[in-house]
């Protein structure tokens, strides 16, 4: 009963907070809420701050961000669904990547100093300020006492407790949003908070990020001008990883891409040919890899990093979706059809020819 109570209270909160971004019954949505909804949504609209945004996408973002990393973390997930949230909304969302404030200095190396075992000085012989903050975690660039230029990835304090809280609290909101809102459970948000819930739960333990980066590299191997940084286990535990430092430039700087002269297009088709490879030869991927997580050196080279979502495809759901991409490319749209219903991917309810025909519009 009490747990419940504090999970309505995280609630309440969030909603207070949405609401004063104009962000929870956005006022470009008016036209598709039932008249109850715009009611409602006029008197919350009250209490919108009135420097808001002019994206709702980018009002939802900032809300999120007042909230907390939990509900970054949720609305990065949302950022990738372009296809159902819309577009514009999801380049509002996008700036949510990487863009949290840092947590203190002091706690980051008290955090490598308890994970590690040993004083800051004997594991490192530099270890500067966080050079990027993310929802879960902050990156550090650091020298070993080698002399190598490292990466140092570090756990945000008490992340765990406040992701579990938070994450029980939008299980029950999700319930409840299916429970008086039949209509939303088409876009499944139990399944929604489930799934960013169990990618969560994995980030926590930095040694599996480590492991599976190490995995990604295996697989990447084969893919020409595609790299992984190095992970050093001897400074690596469940709250720290250290990589190689990656000294390259990010994908989100085009500027920057173009004064070195790198060949944008080049990049794309790496990218393509990286993932496909990683994906369909050896069935793992890089579940997060937009455009913060990627760099492009002076030779054209590309560069992944932050591996806490890694995804796996099982040797039949590959098979299909090869068929699937095949049926694209040749323009066989009743091929690609054919695949999704043999795969499960839509309710044999549906009609093939249809869902053909929807395939050809895309």
């Amino acid at each position: 009963m009490f747990a419940t109570l504090a999970h309505l209270a995280r609630l309440t909160r969030a909603a207070v907070t949405l609401a004063r971004h104009d962000a929870i019954l956005p006022a470009e949505y008016q036209e598709k809420l039932p008249a109850f909804a715009r009611v409602c949504s006029r008197g919350i609209r009250l209490m919108a701050r009135r420097d808001r945004a002019d994206n709702p996408g980018e009002r939802l973002a900032r809300a999120l961000e007042a909230l907390g990393p939990s509900y970054v973390k949720f609305g990065q997930v949302m950022a990738t669904r372009g296809d159902v949230i819309g577009e514009r909304f999801a380049r509002g969302l996008s700036r949510l990547q990487d863009r949290m404030p840092p947590f203190d200095h002091a706690l980051a190396v008290r955090t490598v100093e308890t994970g590690l075992g040993k004083p800051i000085t004997a594991l490192y012989s530099e270890f500067g300020p966080a050079l990027a903050a993310a929802s879960i975690a902050q990156v550090h660039k650091a020298v070993t006492l080698e002399g190598e230029t490292v990466a140092v990835k570090v756990l945000r304090p008490g992340i765990e407790r406040r992701l579990a809280n938070d994450i029980a609290a939008m299980r029950l909101g999700a319930k409840m949003v299916e429970a008086f809102l039949p209509d939303s459970r088409r876009l499944e948000p139990v399944q929604f908070v489930e799934t960013v819930a169990r990618a969560t739960e994995l980030e926590m333990d930095l040694r599996l990020e480590g492991a599976s980066a190490s995995e990604l590299a295996e697989a990447a191997a084969a893919a020409d001008d595609f790299f992984l940084p190095e992970v050093h286990w001897d400074r690596t535990a469940r709250r720290v990883l250290t990589t190689s430092w990656v000294d390259a430039i990010p994908l989100t700087d085009i500027a920057a891409i173009d004064a070195a002269g790198i060949d944008r297009a080049r990049l794309a088709t790496t990218l393509t040919r990286a993932f496909l490879t990683c994906a369909m030869d050896r069935g793992v991927f890089h579940a997060d890899m937009h455009a913060g997580n990627l760099f492009a050196d002076t030779d054209g080279h590309l560069w992944a990093v932050d591996f806490g979502i890694v995804g796996r495809i099982g040797r039949a759901e590959r098979r299909f979706l090869a068929l699937i991409l095949h049926g694209f490319l040749t323009r066989d749209y009743k091929r690609a059809a054919e695949a999704h219903f043999a795969a499960g991917y839509v309710p044999p309810r549906h009609s093939v020819e249809d869902f053909a025909a929807a395939l050809r519009a895309v």
